[in-house]
């Protein structure tokens, strides 16, 4: 945990310079809105920062629960990492897994849990988040279009832990047709990567198109693809899954509701009276909160100057893949009315790629057979097949003089190119001139010449790849249990045998891609507590002010439930926060 240095006033030093730093910036913010008046001051209810996840959830709850509410969203957009995600959700027991027959039940949840995240985070939060998810998804199901489906064999990321299920817990949104919004929809943030035209493609099906050259389920699953566009265009609809799915479906409830979204419309500051928090402070005026401020304005992972201040290095803003306006706007304005802050120092980690325009985060493509993941030295480090952000807190644990984790290297050989997918490069296609150009990818005909083209030694890596050849004929991994795990084996290729992730690297040329300690988002930000209220370093409760999303410290601490650890939190304790609002007199 990472925690202010307080004044007596309950500050920080570094808060008190922030704050003359914010002090400059709305000033210049005013003078480049420039000549327009500063819009009259205005009051709501509750007034939620962010149109993401969290904050659009906490909007729609308010605004059913009798509130005025308003959104002010930073960006030109709305959807926020969101839109951008994939969208699953991780919310145990809710009613779509029940009903697709999940046998799950609270006390296997919270057993799980309580083992993934240990004594990070207080226990009334874990069951906080336990408690209110279910009703979250009925809550959205029942005030939105939106529906969720079961993301069936999606193994929960530990499910060897007790209470951990194979099969998996999440969900993600169901297909839905964006001219619900009307001219709305053209505010909707962009995916990470665009589905191909013509294809519906949920979260779900990605793991057997990366298989669909070599697996009869996956031609079977990309056909159905292909189906449910071809009858979307015939309906002439617009359809969206995964997170676009998730923010129109949101967005939707609001328009219903009658809940006006401000984009354009940054936070600069909180304002605080008499020891309240009562508004928030924009470039066009105050917009004031009655009852409330809820702040899901999202992460810090396109601040550089956060990411120096608190994270290990090396780290910087081109290796994520989150929003590009979540420059820690409201964790920072959260700090400086006294807020104490958590998890500063982590992120929802994965290995990326960097390649050229974006990085690319590797899901599929470090599970599946005959690749191999080495560091600096030429040597593996990690199960390759491990949860995402174990892989990079290894990369970072283990980085230093003479055991250079950062880079690290995915190794590949032309077997695995001719039978899956990478990233959205078919099998047998050549990878782009760019990738190579740019230094993210290396091509040579023999493991020698590409470990010297990547600057690692020639024999170690010969000896890796040896070593792990062996492994894979034997279908052991006695150096990391690679295929172990239901978790490692749902990306993997079930026709491998006798372990459907490990292969041998054997066919030139191999291939080496540059991994970086990549993410989806920061998961550091304001303290809170089981109902979603900021607290100081004290333990005391900051009146008028909540958070949720990533602007506060995560409810998994420094691990990974499941697919959709970050949505599922970011929506229930959206949902806590507005509850308690219309709950406390």
């Amino acid at each position: 945990m990472v925690e202010s240095s307080l004044t007596p006033q309950g500050q920080s030093r570094r808060a008190l310079l922030r704050g003359a730093a914010v002090a400059g910036g709305a000033m210049v913010a005013g003078a480049a809105l420039g000549s327009a008046p500063a819009r009259a001051e205005v009051e709501y209810d509750v007034v939620v920062v962010g149109a993401g996840a969290a904050g659009m959830t906490a909007a729609l709850t308010a605004a059913k629960r009798g509130l005025r509410t308003v959104v002010v969203e930073k960006a030109p957009t709305f959807g926020g990492s969101a839109a951008r995600s994939g969208a699953g959700i991780w919310i145990p027991c809710n009613e779509v897994i029940l009903a697709a027959g999940v046998q799950d039940t609270p006390a296997k949840a919270a057993a799980y849990l309580a083992r993934v995240v240990g004594d990070t985070v207080p226990i009334e939060r874990q069951r906080a988040f336990l408690s209110a998810g279910p009703a979250m998804i009925s809550f959205v199901m029942r005030n939105s279009p939106l529906r969720f489906r079961f993301m069936e064999g999606y193994s929960d990321y530990y499910p060897e832990f007790p209470g951990g299920m194979p099969n998996g817990r999440s969900i993600e949104p169901a297909q839905l047709d964006g001219n619900i919004l009307g001219a709305e929809l053209a505010r909707l943030n962009g995916p990470y990567i665009q589905t191909p035209a013509g294809l519906v493609v949920y979260s779900a099906d990605y793991k057997w198109l990366t298989l669909a050259a070599v697996n009869p389920k996956g031609l079977e699953v990309s056909a159905a693809c292909l189906l449910r566009g071809t009858e979307a265009a015939l309906r002439g609809e617009k359809p969206l899954t995964m997170g676009q799915s998730l923010a129109a479906g949101l967005r939707a409830g609001l328009l219903s509701a009658g809940v006006p979204v401000l984009l354009n419309t940054p936070l600069l500051d909180l304002k605080v009276e008499s020891g309240r928090v009562t508004g928030v402070v924009t470039p066009g005026g105050l917009v004031r909160a009655k009852r409330g401020v809820i702040v899901g304005s999202g992460g810090f992972e396109h601040s550089a100057a956060m990411r120096t201040e608190f994270q290990r290095q090396p780290i910087g803003t081109s290796w994520t893949v989150g929003a590009k306006e979540n420059t820690g706007d409201g964790i920072e304005a959260g700090e400086r009315v006294g807020a104490a802050l958590d998890l500063m120092d982590d992120a929802w980690w994965g290995p990326a790629i960097p390649l050229p325009g974006q990085p690319y985060f590797c899901l599929a493509e470090r599970t599946l057979p005959g690749c191999v993941l080495v560091n600096g030295n030429g040597v593996r480090f990690v199960n390759e097949g491990a949860p995402y952000s174990d892989v990079v807190h290894v990369m970072y644990d283990r980085n230093g003089p003479g055991q250079p984790h950062i880079p690290a290297w995915l190794i590949v050989d032309q077997n695995y190119r001719n039978k899956y997918l990478f990233r959205d490069v078919a099998p047998l296609l050549p990878l782009p001139d760019e990738w190579f150009a740019g230094g993210a990818a290396y091509k040579a005909w023999t493991i020698e010449q590409l470990a010297q083209k990547i600057g690692v030694p020639q024999a170690a890596l010969r000896g890796t790849i040896d070593r792990f050849n062996g492994f894979a004929t034997t279908g052991k991994d006695l150096d990391f249990h690679r295929g172990d795990s239901a978790y490692d084996r749902y990306y993997a290729d079930p026709l491998v045998k006798p372990n459907p992730c490990l292969a041998p690297l054997w066919l030139p040329p191999f291939y080496a891609f540059k991994i970086v300690p990549g993410d989806l988002g920061t998961k550091g930000g304001m303290r809170t507590d089981a109902r979603a209220r900021v607290l100081r370093a004290d333990g005391s409760v900051i009146p008028g002010l909540y958070a949720a999303g990533n602007a506060s410290g995560a409810v998994m601490g420094h691990s990974y439930a499941g697919s959709g650890s970050t949505i599922g939190p970011a929506m229930t304790f959206g949902y806590v926060a507005a509850n308690d609002i219309a709950d406390t007199p």
